[in-house]
């Protein structure tokens, strides 16, 4: 599956009566850590950070909050601890918000 360039993020980006879910597909182990686009109905990001011990998680909501302009704390692993594919949580934006901010960061890498 290839990534492709981030038009439609409605299958990544979900809203829930929680807050909002995004749906990811990690690249660890890569060289810098960026989004890359869309990979089938959810964002690819890549992280620097090996799958061990849970540091590539880590990593994967240090880069979704910076790009949110949120705190860490901001973004929780809801499910996909030990996988490539991961759901995030955010409750302090709206999907709307989000979505605009994660296509501006794609464009810009």
């Amino acid at each position: 599956m290839t990534s492709e360039p981030a038009t439609n993020l409605s299958s990544a980006v979900v809203p829930t009566t929680d807050g909002v879910v995004i749906r990811v597909h990690v690249q660890p182990k890569a060289r810098r850590e960026q989004l890359i686009g869309m990979h089938g109905d959810r964002i690819k990001l890549a992280v620097t950070e090996p799958p061990d011990k849970g540091k590539a998680n880590d990593a994967v909501m240090r880069l979704i909050a910076a790009t949110l302009n949120l705190a860490p704390s901001g973004v929780l692993l809801l499910r996909g601890a030990t996988s490539r594919q991961k759901d995030l949580l955010v409750r302090n934006l709206d999907a709307e918000q989000i979505a605009e901010l994660l296509v501006a960061a794609m464009k810009s890498s």
